[in-house]
């Protein structure tokens, strides 16, 4: 795992190569739909979400998460016509998604894979696939084929708006709605180059990660949480101390976290904050630590500026990126501290106990 995550800047510098190669042909794809339907689980599910916040907060296009038992229980028939549906499989093999991808394009929708495995019976229902190139992963807990999928997502979005890709506004100019135009509202090609090199320099957080770790040792659960773009990473995280520090990590959006369990905070229950150095989110996590940190409770972050590092008992550095790039930076952090914790804890990061490189939701 340790050796893998230290692959992730030329995971994605090959993956970007690669995709942003295709931006045109995904951009013809789109064209003529208006919402993005991602289907995933697991870490796929993750970094799904943070491309719903991409398409819908960068790319002016609306996205949501599928419920795959829709397809694959329910046998639901939907009208699908103007979706654009895309599913994200590191192996591309999981049934599930296959199935609810086969589905998506049986009502309607027009069907993307995102896979790390090129010919895999995703990318044999889809109409376009976006083969990540992360090389083979050979531990268990996903690390880069974690991040060259953010980099599908940066990809999707970038095709999708409007100006300079080649997408037209979805619905044309009769429906009264102006998309994102100008600098700083979608996604640039030219700044996702610059994404590696961000990711390689969070690989020196590694003693920061080892020494948080050991404060970490005895905690039985955990509260980790983000919002906005940052969300997507505290969910990645929360599951990578699930599944491979056998953690009780609950990970929880900022708004959810507030509206109730945030009572489970205390003394013998301390809270793992995610948050970019900058954007709008940035205050309101900074407030959060300072309402943990006036109960008592330990509050630990990942990235933010001083005053939220300040706000803290300790914190891992984040990356000098954008907002909306940040999640690409930030989760190496938490990738590093996960794969401590679990040495610290005398378990073998690579091969967690009940778990195979392929799940299979149903049996």
């Amino acid at each position: 795992m340790r050796i893998e995550i230290a692959e992730q800047p030329e995971a994605l510098s090959n993956t970007f190569d690669a995709l942003l190669a295709q931006v045109g042909e995904l951009a013809a794809l789109g064209r003529d739909t208006r919402q993005v339907l991602f289907i995933a689980r697991g870490s796929s599910d993750n970094a799904a979400v943070y491309g719903q916040y991409l398409c819908s907060a960068r790319a002016g296009r609306l996205a949501s998460l599928a419920s795959p038992s829709l397809a694959t229980a329910y046998r639901a028939v939907l009208d699908l016509r103007g979706v654009l549906a895309v599913a994200v499989s590191q192996s591309g093999a999981t049934e599930e998604i296959v199935t609810t991808l086969e589905w998506a394009r049986r009502c309607g929708a027009r069907a993307v894979a995102v896979t790390n495995v090129a010919g895999s019976p995703l990318t044999e229902v889809a109409d376009l696939a976006l083969i990540t190139q992360a090389g083979e992963e050979l531990a268990v807990p996903a690390t880069k084929t974690y991040t060259t999928q953010l980099a599908a997502m940066a990809v999707l979005a970038l095709s999708l708006q409007p100006g300079g890709s080649g997408a037209e506004p979805p619905g044309g100019a009769g429906i009264g709605v102006e998309a994102p135009r100008g600098p700083g509202s979608g996604v640039e090609a030219g700044a996702l180059r610059g994404v590696p090199g961000a990711v390689a320099a969070m690989l020196e957080v590694a003693p920061a990660a080892e020494a948080l770790a050991e404060r970490l040792v005895e905690v039985g659960t955990l509260v980790v949480s983000g919002r906005g773009y940052a969300y997507s990473t505290a969910l990645e995280v929360a599951l990578k101390l699930k599944e491979t520090c056998y953690l009780t990590a609950v990970g929880l959006s900022y708004a959810d976290l507030v509206h109730g369990p945030i009572a489970v905070v205390d003394h013998d229950t301390p809270a793992l904050l995610v948050a970019a150095g900058d954007g709008p989110i940035l205050p309101e996590m900074t407030g959060l630590a300072r309402r943990i940190a006036g109960t008592g409770a330990d509050v630990y972050g990942i990235g933010g500026d001083q005053e939220f590092v300040a706000a803290c008992r300790s914190a891992l550095p984040g990356p000098a990126l954008p907002e909306h790039l940040a999640p690409f930076a930030l989760i190496v952090p938490g990738q590093l501290l996960v794969e401590a914790l679990a040495r610290a804890k005398g378990l073998d990061p690579d091969a967690p106990r009940g778990l195979d490189k392929v799940t299979q939701t149903d049996g």
